[in-house]
């Protein structure tokens, strides 16, 4: 017969287990809400943030009016979208390419001209696959199109709108998407495994009998770091080999891209076992790593382009570590910035080193 003593019993044993596990106390509860925080945050906080979208206006005018600047104007009157004007000078597609953005707008010549005529002309709007933002653009300028063609033409089309992309080889949204998971690969696989590691080494005194071979504390770090560098390359080729044979990505290749393969997993690496290692037991380690962790995962334009979360989200994603291996990554994958892409090698470098120094200098192999 059921024993609603026993069911009572038992749910209290696990009850005060469960309450105990502080990993899966932060997944069963903390987790979801922090999901909630931060989805909440990009996609509800973003409806009031307008999108920053370089604009080519080519057209000259006629007869005293210029509409392609009255409709910039118009754009720029929206909520959405926030104008940034580029020189007529400038190659707007290769200035894109070189200013990592993927989202603007071009102004044909003749555009005042072929409107008041009644001519067919179109807008051509710059867009990536993978963001959200493109689809902001794209349907915001569409939107004013139509007005203007109501208004002067009671709806005829004859502002029209073409998409283009950015002078990349990249086309598809998983051209876009490998780079971010790439980044993300190299984030997890060493910071979760150091965590777990140099914390339970320490919980269990494998530390201290490590003390006493001739191994030394640099070289158990090092060997760590190498197998993580050479585990993020093994991966880097798994998905850029899958991306190309199994979706017909059209991947970028560069020498670039090493400086990132390496830098990564030494930092994180590095940040895994300075969480492990300045923790009390593996439960707290596991939990203060998670904390570190997910955050980048969601917030350093992993899994959503930065541009269209907002704008305090974007700062917050600039002082994160991820963020400079992910927006690397996607400069030399994507756009072949190259200048940009030295920049965040630049930083990364830094933060590697002063995140491997502490590491190294907090690392005892007997607790005092």
């Amino acid at each position: 017969m059921v024993s609603a003593k026993r069911i009572y019993a038992d749910f209290k044993v696990f009850s005060v287990g469960y309450l105990r596990n502080k990993f899966g106390l932060f997944f069963g509860l903390i987790f979801p809400v922090v999901l909630i925080l931060i989805f909440g945050a990009i996609f509800a906080g973003g409806g009031g943030e307008a999108v920053n979208v370089y604009v080519q206006n080519q057209d000259t005018g006629a007869f005293g009016q210029n509409i392609g600047d009255n409709f910039l104007t118009a754009l720029n009157q929206s909520t959405t979208i926030n104008v940034i004007t580029v020189n007529t000078s400038e190659n707007f597609a290769e200035f894109l390419a070189s200013n990592s953005a993927s989202d603007g707008i071009l102004i044909p010549p003749n555009f005042s001209t072929d409107y008041i005529a009644g001519n067919q002309i179109n807008i051509t709007v710059y867009g990536n696959p993978a963001s959200s933002t493109s689809g902001i653009v794209s349907g915001t300028v569409n939107g004013y199109a139509n007005y203007f063609n109501l208004q002067r033409f009671n709806g005829t089309t004859v502002i029209g709108v073409t998409s283009a992309t950015v002078n990349t080889q990249q086309t598809n949204y998983v051209d876009f998407l490998i780079p971010g998971l790439i980044g993300f690969s190299i984030l997890t696989s060493p910071m979760f495994s150091l965590v777990n590691i140099s914390s339970e080494y320490k919980k269990n005194k494998l530390f201290k009998q490590l003390s006493l071979t001739p191994l030394t504390k640099m070289e158990w770090l090092i060997s760590k770091v190498i197998f993580y560098i050479l585990l993020s390359i093994a991966g880097f080729l798994l998905m850029v080999g899958v991306g190309i044979f199994v979706f017909d990505a059209h991947i970028t290749l560069s020498l670039w891209l090493i400086p990132f393969l390496v830098l990564g997993p030494v930092l994180f690496a590095s940040l895994g076992m300075l969480v492990g290692i300045v923790t009390k037991n593996p439960e707290t380690a596991g939990v203060i790593g998670n904390i570190v962790t997910f955050p980048m995962m969601f917030l350093a334009g992993t899994f959503f382009p930065i541009s269209s979360m907002p704008t305090y989200l974007q700062t917050v994603a600039h002082v994160l570590p991820l963020f400079y291996v992910t927006e690397g990554l996607n400069n030399v994958m994507v756009y072949n910035n190259i200048s940009a892409a030295m920049f965040d090698i630049a930083v990364l470098g830094i933060i590697t080193l002063v995140i491997f120094v502490f590491a190294v200098k907090l690392f005892k192999w007997r607790e005092d």
